[in-house]
């Protein structure tokens, strides 16, 4: 007896949705957020020349010259997630602790977490009109007056960018317009964002050489036009969850992407980030339904080890759906049967905040897709829930144990 042959899954591909018409991509709700994920190799390029810029290399090692006794990063949502990708390299690269603190944290238990003394506040934003974003710069100018500030932004207009230009300890690092995204969801602001924050580390090598930046770009432009259809087709799929891992830095990048997934499916995906090893330790029981697992490889042989031994070890006791590994020298034993390998040539030889740069945009591919599979808005997905800045809400006055 022959077995009827099933229909080849059709799915959109990045090519076709750039093909559509300007009317029928903002009908479908997806021209916004379509632009601004493909700018980002361009808009990369131009961080990275703001960032060698004379004015803006001068202002960044002024802010080092004494250097700070830590650095906190804060922001909201996705912004706090920059400073997640940030804190291990800074602390790696300039010797200075650091620590990435949600402004939500920072509004509520200041005196619990904010370390005391000479310290460096740099906060994320892409619009800088967050209720908490000035808040938190308010009271620690107030309660800290040895903290220093630094701000990066995509939005000149922002409260941030305008609220404190009287402020001698508020600092200005302003982003191209362009990665001030429209979409609801941060794309291209939020790995411009991550890329403005290694301005420190060049500042403090006196490094003027923007050709890391840009093989970043090449390597995100190789991602689109080489594993855009593979990622399409997994967004295509049937799962209603999906897990993310990532270490260091990467980690940051894993909480992005899962975010992405939550944010674009109206929160008809439950996303899960995890570090490698932490997945051991009760989260590895969520692995028992067909979800996708997006694996962020660390280019870094020890802690590459651990990464593919845990991938062994989910493909040994058949736990969750088809593996996304992303990185460079993907081992084929981790890739099984209708897994995807998104190989990058070049990848290892970018510092780890542009390896994450690269990580994010392999997620936001995939929740683009699956949004889209779903009948959703990626530019304006849970409609009535979200809003792209945060609505105002009161500021309560620090309580004397915050």
């Amino acid at each position: 007896m022959t077995m009827p042959v099933k229909p080849a899954m059709t799915f959109p591909t990045l090519e076709s949705l750039k093909a559509a018409s300007p009317a029928e991509q903002a009908r479908r709700g997806y021209a916004d957020t379509l632009r601004e994920i493909l700018q980002q190799p361009d808009t990369w390029r131009d961080t990275a020349s703001r960032l060698v810029d004379a004015g803006a290399r001068g202002m960044l090692g002024e802010l080092l010259a004494t250097p700070p006794q830590n650095i906190v990063l804060t922001g909201s949502g996705s912004s706090v997630y920059v400073g997640e990708c940030l804190a291990p390299v800074l602390q790696a690269g300039l010797g200075i602790p650091a620590q990435a603190i949600a402004a939500g944290t920072l509004l509520t238990h200041r005196r619990g977490t904010l370390p005391h003394g000479r310290g460096l506040l740099v906060s994320i934003a892409r619009s800088g009109d967050s209720p908490e974003s000035a808040s938190v710069v308010d009271q620690v100018l107030e309660a800290e007056p040895a903290y220093r500030h630094l701000v990066v932004t995509c939005n000149v207009q922002g409260q941030l960018a305008t609220r404190y230009r009287h402020e001698p300890r508020v600092h200005v690092l302003q982003l191209s317009p362009r990665t001030n995204d429209r979409s609801l969801v941060m794309t291209s602001s939020f790995t411009n964002l991550v890329l403005g924050g290694t301005g420190l580390l060049q500042a403090h090598a006196g490094n003027t050489d923007a050709g890391l930046a840009d093989l970043a770009a090449n390597i995100a432009t190789h991602l689109f036009e080489r594993h855009g259809d593979a990622l399409a087709r997994e967004g295509a799929g049937d799962f209603d969850a999906a897990l993310y891992l990532g270490s260091g830095a990467a980690f940051g990048a894993a909480r992005e992407a899962a975010l992405k997934m939550l944010e674009m499916s109206g929160g008809a995906v439950s996303a899960m980030c995890e570090t490698y090893l932490g997945l051991r330790h009760g989260p590895m029981s969520w692995l028992d339904r067909p979800c996708p697992v997006v694996a962020f490889l660390s280019s870094v042989p020890a802690v590459r080890a651990y990464e593919l031994d845990l991938l062994r070890e989910i493909a040994r006791k058949k736990l969750g759906g088809v593996r996304i590994v992303v990185g460079e020298a993907i081992p084929a034993d981790v890739i099984g049967p209708g897994d995807v390998a998104v190989e990058l040539p070049g990848f290892s030889q970018l510092d780890e905040a542009q390896q994450a740069m690269v990580h994010v945009v392999a997620g936001q591919l995939l929740a683009l897709f699956r949004c889209l599979s779903l009948g959703q808005q990626p530019d304006a997905p849970s409609q009535g829930v979200l809003t792209r800045v945060v609505e105002a809400f009161a500021i309560h006055g620090a309580e004397k144990g915050a």
